[in-house]
């Protein structure tokens, strides 16, 4: 299983998504797309644009996930220093890792990150 994570701001565009998952590695491999539950149905166009799943991350998982990066606004909001990579492994499922850290949008409003599970 290898998951896209994402975290993105309100009135975030599809074409931001996609620069950030180009950016994260791109959607090849990609079988499922992730964000915290509240904000999953802001990646249904990309999700139908790329005929994938979305899986919505309830909060108190991405706080026991172990991510690579910290970003105190969004550890304040979620418990966690990064949405993206905290979804994506809470998504993969136990014993997932991430590829890289998190990146960001050229625009700056999403951020992206893979997580994928061998087993």
């Amino acid at each position: 299983m290898i998951v896209a994570g994402f975290g993105f701001r309100s009135g975030v565009t599809g074409g931001a998504l996609m620069d950030a998952l180009a950016r994260a590695g791109g959607v090849a491999g990609v079988t499922h797309l992730a964000t915290v539950a509240a904000k999953a149905e802001g990646l249904a166009e990309l999700a139908a644009a790329l005929g994938l799943p979305v899986l919505a991350v309830e909060p108190q998982l991405l706080a026991a996930q172990a991510v690579l990066t910290q970003s105190d606004r969004v550890e304040a909001l979620y418990g966690t220093g990064s949405v993206a990579e905290a979804a994506a492994l809470a998504a993969a499922g136990p014993g997932a890792r991430l590829r890289g850290p998190r990146v960001t949008s050229a625009d700056g409003t999403a951020t992206a990150a893979i997580a994928e599970r061998l087993a």
